[in-house]
């Protein structure tokens, strides 16, 4: 009987009963304290039951309420009960009626035996805590806390800030340095008997009681005072959400308690019907004798709270849209776009395509219709080629489209004819593989036989178009993998930046491409520029666009002599 339990019941009797029972047992007389919310039949109806246990007791009920002085009452209750009525107890240890013992209760009595003046209780100072939630570390031990945070928010709230406008600081008993750390302890009976009963008792409680949620801190920081081995440290297995919620363990939990090597774990759900089979009768085959260790699993959990808030890239849901400048990145995979390209080459979609193996569209975000690969009228996920349905949230299609096609590579073409209220979205995105060959929107309009009067306003509505899209590509903002090429730039040497593209796409370095795509016929193109400046528009974004071939307006060129020796 070197083994005593304290257990906090206020609901799901028929599971505490079950642990109860379980915790007795095996030798470890129990102390239960029933929250004084708790109907009287209930009750009476509950201590029938456990009648025929002998080492079991009742304490002196308290209305416990979250973050108040109750908890740490009916805990002190609890605790002289223990003391008094079962003598022969070294260590007692403090349970709730969810928490479920997760190896066999004589290797926790072994585990004890071996560290017989050791205190198993998180106690750090509110200057190494990183994990209060609330926004009162300090201030819970400096301001008075007469109303609960739960029933009644408002006046916890406006009493705070009265006491902060009004400088109001509260005296620390002397000689104590608040600690906090979780509710659940193991503690030795020496600890515990001295912390029951000091002469200065009444000061502490008085002080505690209107401290914020005082069963973090008081018996955190009295134990300080008495313990001659404090291991900062909870046998219970308690994990919390980035509320300060405790998370509840379900059925597909069981492999991760087994993992964590705890004693005890809390909260469980109490239909948990295989979680309580397990570990309460099959408890040899649920655990192996290791050192307690929750660290195995604090990356699983680290890894629920980031997804809790974060999510996941370019996955949007009801429950967790983002502000705009809250997410980095918008989509779940690179992609890559295509300014100029479909206008210089021929046939370019279907050359990438055999280059790269990638998925390669039209003009997504054309005027009349989107243009999927093949002409396809709808797309993965059921994405429709309607260009309204598109335009209703233009960033929220691109983002489902990516999403839809995860794990291939998805390209397509944009340019200034196209809807450009996604150019911000497409420059601010970390997936976006962006080569923009600037001006060669023009090419269509000197292959078209239009009327020149209309070719020029069109050239210079265009070139205005593309000029505010570059400008958002080159902005601080941006975070796309961004390349831009002048026409003349580009047509001087296209192999070099097409293998650079086809490099990047593939995600490694292949040999060196055999053939560019056949580029579209400019005999005349320069003249056709010269044109649009005789009239009065300056088409600048080609780049300096020779009037005439090289080769008809340059003498060629004599090769140098060389000298071998």
């Amino acid at each position: 009987m070197s083994l005593g339990v304290i257990m906090l019941v206020h609901t799901a009797f028929e599971r505490a009963e079950q642990v109860l029972r379980h915790w007795n047992a095996a030798g470890c007389p129990v102390v239960v304290h029933v929250d004084a919310k708790v109907d009287r039949r209930q009750y009476d109806d509950f201590r029938e039951r456990l009648s025929d246990l002998v080492t079991v007791s009742f304490s002196k009920r308290f209305r416990c309420e979250w973050g108040t002085w109750g908890i740490v009452a009916a805990t002190q209750a609890a605790s002289e009960v223990m003391l008094e009525d079962y003598p022969s107890v070294r260590h007692v240890y403090l349970a709730s009626g969810s928490c479920l013992p997760l190896r066999p209760v004589p290797e926790l009595i072994a585990y004890l035996n071996e560290r017989p003046r050791t205190d198993f209780i998180e106690s750090a100072t509110t200057a190494d805590v990183a994990w209060t939630v609330g926004g009162l570390s300090e201030e819970r031990f400096t301001l008075r806390f007469p109303f609960s945070w739960k029933t009644q928010r408002r006046a916890f709230d406006r009493y705070v800030e009265m006491q902060r406008r009004l400088g109001f600081r509260r005296r620390i008993p002397a000689g104590l340095v608040p600690h906090l750390g979780s509710q659940w302890w193991c503690l030795t009976r020496q600890t515990l008997s001295a912390i029951l009963q000091d002469p200065d008792r009444p000061i502490y409680d008085r002080y505690f009681r209107r401290v914020w949620i005082p069963d973090e801190s008081y018996f955190q920081t009295l134990a300080r005072l008495y313990s001659t081995n404090i291991q900062s440290r909870s046998l219970t297995l308690a994990k919390f959400d980035f509320q300060g919620k405790p998370h509840i363990f379900y059925d597909d939990h069981l492999q991760l308690l087994r993992r964590s090597d705890c004693f005890v774990a809390r909260k469980i759900w109490p239909r948990a019907d295989k979680l309580y089979d397990t570990f309460l009768n099959h408890a040899e085959e649920a655990m192996k004798g290791a050192e307690p260790n929750p660290g195995k699993i604090d990356r699983i959990f680290s890894k629920a709270v980031e997804r809790r808030l974060r999510g996941r890239q370019g996955l949007y849901m009801q429950s967790r849209f983002p502000r705009e400048e809250f997410e980095k990145v918008t989509t779940s995979a690179p992609y890559s776009v295509f300014e100029g390209f479909s206008e210089l080459f021929e046939n370019w979609p279907d050359w990438l395509s055999k280059a790269t193996g990638a998925r390669v569209h039209g003009h997504l975000f054309a005027q009349d219709r989107v243009e999927y690969e093949a002409g396809q009228g709808t797309f993965c996920g059921a994405l429709s080629d309607s260009a309204a349905l598109r335009d209703y949230n233009s960033k929220m299609f691109l983002t489902n489209l990516i999403w839809n096609t995860r794990g291939e590579r998805q390209c397509f073409q944009f340019g200034p004819h196209d809807r450009n209220f996604v150019s911000w979205d497409l420059a601010k995105d970390h997936n976006a593989q962006i080569s923009v060959i600037s001006g060669a929107w023009a090419i269509p309009l000197y292959q078209s036989n239009r009327n020149f009067a209309d070719l020029r306003a069109e050239a210079a509505w265009l070139q205005k178009v593309e000029a505010d899209h570059i400008n958002a590509l080159r902005s601080p903002w941006s975070k796309a993998r961004i390349r831009i090429w002048t026409l003349a730039e580009f047509i001087e040497n296209p192999m070099e930046p097409l293998q650079a593209i086809v490099d990047e796409i593939t995600g490694k370095t292949l040999r060196r491409l055999g053939e560019a795509p056949r580029m579209v016929d400019l005999s005349g193109f320069g003249k056709f520029l010269q044109n649009l400046k005789n009239q009065g528009m300056h088409p600048y974004l080609m780049g300096d666009f020779p009037v005439e071939p090289p080769g008809r307006n340059q003498p060629p060129s004599s090769r140098k002599p060389y000298l071998v020796r």
